[in-house]
C-alpha cells in the first residue's frame, strides 16, 4: 500500500531551472566574470548536480576566463566557489519571493488531495534547504511546508543525486520501507538517486530533460496534470492524479 511521496523540487515542483540560471548570471555579473550560461549550455551543466559543484565543473571542463581574485588553489578555491553560491542563492531565494517560479500543472492539486488523504509528503532534492523553503513558501502559502513531513536537501548529506543519500535520509525520517513510498521526478539522475534507494518512480519530464531516456520508471508523462485525465483542471483532479499515482505504485513496488 502506497503510504508517502517522495517529492524532488527542481523541475518536478516547480521549473526553477531558469530562475536558477538567472540567479547564476546575475551573481557572475556582479562578481564581473565575464560568464554567461546560456540555455544550451546550462543544459548540459545540469549533468553535475549541486551549485557549487556546478561551478567549480564549470572552472576545470570548460576553461572560463579567470580573474585575478580566483584562488587557484585549495581550500581557497573552495571557499571562493562557495561565497560565489552563496551570493547566487541569496538572489534566487529573493526571485523566487516575488513570484519567479510557480508551481508546475497539477502539483498543487495533487499535494492537497494526497494530505487530507493520509499520504505522507516528503521532499528529497539535490538543492539547499533555504531554495525548497522559498519555493515552497512563495507557491502554497505560509503554511505550506506544513503539507511535508519532512525535507531531505543537498546540504543535508554526503553525495547528491544520483547517490541515494537523499532518498535513504527521507525514507529514515519517515520511519518507511522503499515499497511503501513512490518517488516522483523528473531527471536521470533523480531517477538513479531513487532507483538505488530501492523506490519506485514516475517521471514527469521538465524543459531540460524533456529529451532524456528513464529506464526503469514506473511511467513518464510531461507533468502530473497529464495522470489526470478528462478530471484535468476540475476539483477532482487532485484525486485522479493520486488515484494513477496508486495504480502505478501498486504495479511497480517491489513488496
Amino acid at each position: 500500500m502506497l503510504k508517502a511521496l517522495i517529492f524532488d523540487v527542481d523541475g518536478t515542483l516547480s521549473e526553477t531551472e531558469e530562475t536558477h540560471r538567472s540567479a547564476f548570471n546575475q551573481a557572475f555579473d556582479e562578481l564581473e566574470l565575464g560568464w554567461n550560461w546560456d540555455q544550451p549550455l546550462y543544459g548540459k551543466l545540469l549533468d553535475v548536480t549541486g551549485g557549487k559543484e556546478r561551478i567549480r565543473h564549470y572552472l576545470e571542463a570548460y576553461s572560463p576566463r579567470r580573474i585575478p581574485e580566483i584562488p587557484a588553489s585549495e581550500p581557497q578555491l573552495a571557499d571562493w566557489i562557495a561565497a560565489l553560491h552563496a551570493r547566487k542563492t541569496t538572489i534566487y531565494n529573493a526571485m523566487i519571493d516575488t513570484g519567479a517560479a510557480g508551481l508546475r500543472p497539477g502539483v498543487e492539486a495533487l499535494l492537497r488531495h494526497a494530505h487530507n488523504a493520509g499520504i505522507r509528503l516528503a521532499i528529497a532534492t539535490t538543492t539547499s534547504l533555504p531554495n525548497v523553503e522559498s519555493l515552497i513558501r512563495s507557491t502554497l502559502g505560509m503554511h505550506g511546508l506544513e503539507l511535508f513531513e519532512t525535507i531531505a536537501a543537498g546540504d543535508m548529506v554526503k553525495a547528491k543525486k544520483p547517490a541515494p543519500d537523499v532518498y535513504l535520509l527521507a525514507l529514515d525520517r519517515l520511519g518507511l520501507r522503499p515499497e511503501q513510498c513512490l518517488a516522483l521526478e523528473d531527471s536521470v539522475n533523480g531517477l538513479k538517486s531513487a532507483q538505488a534507494a530501492q523506490l519506485p518512480v514516475v517521471v514527469t519530464t521538465s524543459v531540460y530533460t524533456v529529451h532524456q531516456q528513464f529506464p526503469g520508471a514506473a511511467t513518464t508523462v510531461p507533468d502530473f496534470a497529464a495522470m489526470a485525465g478528462s478530471a484535468a483542471d476540475t476539483p477532482v483532479a487532485g484525486q485522479a492524479i493520486l488515484a494513477s499515482l496508486k495504480s502505478l505504485h501498486a504495479e511497480n513496488a517491489s513488496f
